[in-house]
């Protein structure tokens, strides 16, 4: 069976970045299917969907970057920063398929590929 998972790098600190929200939703219906928050490795504990959850769609993961970066220390005061909310959005078309989507980020910039 296929499955869902991301995995969070803070670039700028060259580590993984812990405690950062993420929400998953799908696209076609427009539901939250879930709202995680990444560990001490910058992943989630288990994959944002497997088994039954896992099917063919449109998704969207939304990585809380610049609250993770205020917390933290890098970003200080108020007002909307360069990098705060990074939508991923992605589709799922063979459901044998691992589908790792990680995240690259940095208080300026962010990127992401298909991982493995």
């Amino acid at each position: 069976m296929g499955r869902l998972t991301t995995h969070v790098l803070d670039i700028a600190a060259g580590r993984p970045a812990p405690g950062m929200r993420i929400r998953l939703t799908s696209l076609d219906t427009g539901a939250v299917l879930g709202e995680f928050t990444t560990n001490a490795d910058g992943r989630l504990d288990a994959p944002a969907l497997q088994g039954e959850d896992f099917k063919i769609g449109r998704y969207e993961l939304l990585f809380m970057a610049g609250e993770y970066f205020r917390r933290i220390g890098v970003i200080v005061g108020d007002g909307p920063d360069f990098i705060d909310e990074v939508p991923l959005r992605f589709g799922i078309k063979d459901v044998s398929q691992h589908y790792h989507v990680p995240l690259l980020v940095s208080p300026w910039a962010y990127s992401t590929y298909r991982g493995s």
